[in-house]
């Protein structure tokens, strides 16, 4: 995506309070999957009709400036490490072994594709061995490991893929462990998935009424964020961002800043889902520029991510009713309002100045899953273990997206997302006539079905 550099002088500045007096006279529509934006305060207001010069009385949120972040060991030449004993390469001799050669091939193939190792317990010994192991193996073949650190207490709201460390304590001795084991690395450490769009207020039920546990897991992720990038140089870490299906961009903007995406080199994104690459791009790029807008922008924005143009609303578009001039998060088409709104508001920093992130495409080759109309009356679950579904692209850290550091399979192709039902009140899946295999587990249908739906193809 191309964006005009404005460099931040005068006109950038009252472009940019302009871009929120507009907001404040239009008063955006709340939607059920973002609440509405903060109204821009009166005195940056004023000073948008009036003066080129950011307020003196603007309010200034205490939110810290981040370092610049980088790309860690990462260049667009990183070769990721390919695991020899990958389930897949076990598929792949026990298809042949049966005598499903097709099955066989297509399997040999995935098994060549580099995929994260998850790492989502034990204790701390144990994570600090295993690692240093991992990284051994890794080293040798003259690759970088992709890890992910999933033992946050209280993970997953209790659901499918529920456990974690059992206090912030016990994590932090964990996160210890796996930093130590990590070492000078190279290693890419995908931090928690989840851990920041599903925080424990978002939790069903009175989970978190008083906010402690939320406030300390935004704790425990920052402590494990600078445990991870002290260990060694060569260790680059992501933090959780969840997907532009899910949290709007200030909403996530505001999760990552308060979680130490100042001293990470970015977030993770579409991890375990099956959304495109092209559209999560894009939801990545606005986030890393609303967290820069917030912390490193004009003094008046501090602190303000709400006041972030994202795939719910934008200010720059008309808002008047009419037909594409509103930002639908389902129609990219319309999404140029909220490209729009940065040019204005952001311009173009350097990306050394912005979070960059990571895009789990495991997945993501056929899109996500629709339903039929009609087939379920309650949740279908679309998440979890989709029918008909493909991997997408490969796994490269040449993704020609200036902030996109890398994609990656992140979730094992093949693992079982969990014992999904649907909504249906029942034990099994109606999709596929069976209890699913737990969360985790080797499904070798599964991993057929996502092989031979690759786009690109695996095989000729």
């Amino acid at each position: 995506m191309t964006y005009r550099i404005r460099g931040r002088r005068t006109a950038t500045l009252a472009a940019a309070l302009a871009v929120c007096a507009a907001w404040m006279a239009t008063g955006p529509t709340a939607r059920a999957e973002e609440p509405a934006p903060a109204t821009a305060p009166a005195a940056a207001t004023t000073a948008a009709t009036s003066t080129a010069t950011a307020p003196a009385t603007a309010t200034t949120a205490a939110t810290p400036t981040p370092t610049a972040t980088s790309a860690g060991p990462l260049t667009t030449a990183t070769r990721f490490y390919v695991d020899p004993g990958s389930r897949a390469a076990r598929q792949a001799a026990a298809d042949e072994q049966a005598g499903d050669t097709a099955g066989a091939a297509t399997m040999a193939r995935l098994a060549q594709l580099p995929q994260a190792t998850w790492f989502t317990g034990g204790s701390a010994a144990q994570v600090r061995d295993e690692a240093a192991a991992l990284l051994g193996r890794a080293r040798a073949a003259g690759q970088v490991p992709v890890i992910v650190a999933y033992d946050i207490p209280g993970r997953d709201c209790g659901s499918y893929s529920a456990g974690g460390a059992p206090s912030s304590a016990a994590y932090r001795e964990w996160i210890d462990g796996l930093a130590t084991g990590i070492g000078a690395g190279p290693a890419l450490v995908v931090l928690e998935p989840d851990g920041l769009a599903l925080l424990p207020k978002d939790c069903a039920g009175s989970v978190d009424p008083t906010g402690v546990l939320t406030a300390a897991r935004l704790a425990d992720l920052d402590y494990a964020v600078t445990a991870l990038k002290a260990a060694g140089p060569g260790t680059a870490v992501y933090l959780d961002g969840g997907n532009n299906k899910w949290r709007g961009v200030g909403d996530m903007a505001r999760r990552l800043v308060d979680a130490g995406v100042g001293h990470a080199d970015g977030f993770s994104l579409n991890v375990s889902n099956f959304l495109p690459t092209d559209r999560l791009d894009r939801y990545g790029t606005w986030v890393a520029k609303c967290v820069w807008f917030a912390t490193r922008g004009p003094e008046w924005a501090r602190g303000h991510t709400d006041w972030c143009a994202g795939q719910y609303y934008s200010s720059a578009a008309p808002n008047d009713g009419r037909p594409g001039n509103a930002v639908d998060p389902d129609d990219p088409s319309t999404w140029h309002w909220t490209d729009a709104w940065y040019d204005q508001a952001v311009g173009n920093p350097a990306t050394t100045e912005l979070p960059h992130f990571v895009v789990d495409t495991s997945r993501n080759g056929l899109g996500p899953w629709t339903p039929a109309p009609g087939a379920y009356s309650g949740d279908a679950e679309t998440w979890c273990n989709p029918p008909g579904r493909g991997i997408g692209p490969r796994p490269t850290a040449d993704t020609g997206v200036p902030l996109a550091d890398a994609y990656l399979y992140v979730k094992v192709v093949g693992e079982s997302d969990g014992s999904c039902t649907r909504g249906t009140g029942g034990t099994t899946d109606p999709e596929y006539g069976i209890v699913d295999p737990p969360a985790g587990a080797w499904w070798p249908e599964l991993a057929h079905t996502l092989a031979r739906n690759a786009r690109p193809a695996l095989l000729p």
